[in-house]
């Protein structure tokens, strides 16, 4: 009968550990970084051909995924404006860290493309982390 008593002690010290174990590595994840660009585009069918899709399979291969895209030179979304005026065209992205938003920014293609698309646009971006769950 002590047998089973000692087994039950185990199993449920095993759960115990378990369930603490899984707690502390939830506890360690790092939430999700929202990079946002508001982008005042000038020619939208330059940016739409020569900038947007080349600057968008780069941001794809470093690791960011994009939640929203709306206004001028889109084919998705619209910008609806509640205080103030509408930026012409704006961007949401999610990140897995900062670093790597800044190691796609400093990319040296990105860098080069970037100014092929500030001559169709003005850009004011920013990120802001995430928070726990």
């Amino acid at each position: 009968m002590r047998s089973n008593y000692r087994i039950a002690v185990a199993v449920t010290a095993g759960v115990a550990i378990g369930a603490l174990a899984v707690q502390g590595l939830h506890a360690q994840a790092k939430p999700p970084v929202y990079f946002v660009a508001e982008i005042d585009v000038t020619n939208p069918d330059a940016y739409a051909k020569e900038y947007a899709p080349k600057a968008q399979a780069i941001i794809k291969a470093a690791g960011g995924r994009f939640l929203a895209i709306g206004g001028s030179a889109a084919t998705t979304g619209t910008v609806t404006a509640f205080d103030g005026d509408a930026p012409k065209r704006v961007v949401v992205q999610v990140w897995d860290s900062m670093e790597k938003i800044r190691a796609w920014r400093a990319n040296p293609e990105y860098v080069e493309l970037r100014k092929v698309g500030e001559k169709y646009a003005k850009f004011r971006s920013f990120a802001v982390d995430g928070l726990r769950e």
